[in-house]
């Protein structure tokens, strides 16, 4: 299984949910691939934003070694699963996908728990650490689902 998660900036909410991603197939001994990128090219290079990273090793997860990328057409043909966190980030996917065979592979990350409710992951680059807490239950939950089905 290949898995993208994808966000704006590609250093706050994707880099979590690739983290936890990770760390709940490594624990389950799943061998699964797992990758983030952001729609814009804010970012691209570099690590994490160190909330994000603060965050992830408080729950015993090290990010710190990611870097941002942009998300690229090719993704299509190199992931099965794409995870948006928010609808405008869904519809920049969506807007540069080729086919229904692209478009099958994208769905917004809550819907793993909340099916079909197109529910969003907040941003919480300006909402303080709490933000960044909040933000990392919701991917959990998100994230253990996926790993359970």
């Amino acid at each position: 299984m290949k898995i993208l998660m994808v966000c704006l900036g590609n250093i706050c909410r994707s880099p979590l949910a690739e983290g936890i991603m990770k760390e709940k197939f490594r624990k389950n001994g799943i061998n699964a691939e797992v990758d983030s990128a952001g729609t814009a090219a804010f970012h691209v290079g570099e690590p994490p934003d160190e909330r994000s990273i603060d965050i992830a090793l408080r729950h015993g997860i090290d990010i710190s070694g990611q870097q941002a990328r942009q998300f690229e057409v090719s993704d299509f043909d190199n992931f099965e699963k794409i995870y948006a966190m928010d609808r405008q980030n869904l519809k920049n996917i969506i807007d540069l996908a080729r086919d229904d065979k692209d478009l099958g592979k994208v769905e917004m990350i809550l819907n793993e728990v909340h099916p079909g409710e197109d529910r969003e992951v907040p941003d919480p680059y300006y909402g303080g650490k709490n933000g960044f807490e909040k933000v990392y239950r919701m991917l959990d939950e998100a994230c253990e689902k996926i790993v359970r089905d």
